[in-house]
């Protein structure tokens, strides 16, 4: 038992178990869509979660992004920030439309802290939309530390 608790107290001395964010990052080689996500992350933490989408050129057409929605149920949040101009749902996915942005990159922020009760975490998946279909994709996972 003294070991156990040694291990998990040199585990925080080392911050382990602090808040980590991680990357994930695809490319078409014209679009490029990159997901700054809690890899990560306690109960009651502030945390990122970030969409850059780059197109050389800029956007001529509203972006469309989709992320499983069952992601966002760990977090309470604040909002997204640019607010989406459209927002839909359907039993899998949730999607957010944005008006076109000048310049060639789009970067959405969502301001949120892991829920007191969330426990394991979730998978995330995000996705640049192309009509109906997606363009890029991009998954990652989120660790709750206890």
């Amino acid at each position: 038992m003294l070991v156990v608790l040694a291990l998990v107290v040199l585990a925080g001395a080392t911050t382990l178990l602090g808040v980590r964010t991680g990357t994930a990052s695809t490319t078409d080689g014209t679009w490029s869509l990159q997901g700054r996500y809690p890899q990560i992350a306690r109960s009651g933490l502030d945390v990122v979660w970030q969409v850059r989408v780059t197109h050389p050129g800029g956007f001529r057409e509203p972006i469309r992004i989709a992320v499983n929605g069952s992601f966002f149920d760990i977090f309470e949040t604040q909002g997204f920030h640019p607010e989406p101009s459209k927002t839909t749902r359907d039993d899998r996915w949730l999607y957010l439309e944005f008006d076109p942005p000048p310049g060639d990159e789009f970067l959405v922020d969502y301001d949120a802290y892991i829920q007191g009760s969330s426990q394991l975490g979730r998978r995330g998946e995000v996705r640049l939309m192309d009509g109906e279909r997606p363009r890029l994709s991009v998954t990652y996972r989120t660790w709750l530390a206890p």
